[in-house]
């Protein structure tokens, strides 16, 4: 029983921020400079001028813990990838994707993790050219087509992005594309009880990008 209490009560003061030193000190950084940084990564990234990777110098780092400096909502698609879009080694980035990269709840659970568990001060929706979830969100909308299996709910929760896309000027999978990740950011913005409560006490910020495929650059939309 007592070791059972004891086990409680670590895990308790964890979760409520009572940690050691974190294993990468260089990621303890304000909101404004994880941004910063974010940007730093991209631009050598599509520059091709990304640092070489030493992963046996990070791994008694990464045996101690994790305190990413930023957290990514990313689509899941295969030429996206967080880590390499942003020049970054393990234990940088707490990384959800799924398809559409839009707010479901057991990605929002994680993004509360990495925010009031692992004190990351920023959250990027990272959003991305020719989108395969966006274009069968504007085929459901347009012509009702509907998919198999639960790909229909990927539809369904892109749907007010595809309503809000139309509205706008341009070309429909581009102004759908921007439209859902502002949408999905305000959505983190209000999210109760952790991230609406972090983001109006400025303890972090919510961002949104867009990569583009053909240059591998991030264009930061909102912030």
């Amino acid at each position: 029983m007592a070791d059972s209490k004891s086990r409680f009560l670590g895990q308790l003061g964890f979760m409520l921020g009572k940690k050691k030193a974190p294993p990468k000190p260089e990621n303890t950084l304000t909101p404004d400079e994880a941004l910063q940084r974010l940007l730093e990564g991209n631009e050598r990234y599509f520059t091709s001028n990304s640092k070489a990777r030493d992963f046996q110098s990070t791994r008694d780092a990464s045996m101690t813990g994790q305190n990413p400096y930023a957290c990514i909502l990313s689509c899941a698609d295969s030429r996206v990838s967080p880590e390499l879009c942003f020049d970054e080694d393990r234990g940088d980035l707490f990384v959800i994707r799924l398809a559409g990269n839009y707010v479901s709840l057991d990605g929002l659970a994680s993004l509360e993790y990495g925010t009031a568990v692992l004190h990351a001060p920023l959250v990027m929706v990272l959003g991305h050219e020719d989108c395969g979830a966006v274009k069968a969100a504007i085929q459901a909308n347009e012509e009702y087509t509907e998919f198999p299996g639960h790909i229909q709910m990927i539809t369904s929760n892109l749907g007010d992005a595809v309503r809000a896309g139309k509205r706008m000027r341009g070309e429909l999978i581009d102004a759908t594309t921007r439209e859902n990740i502002l949408i999905n950011m305000n959505r983190l913005k209000e999210a109760t009880p952790i991230l609406k409560r972090l983001y109006k006490e400025k303890k972090i910020n919510i961002v949104g990008g867009l990569f583009h495929l053909d240059s591998g650059q991030v264009e930061i939309i909102a912030e």
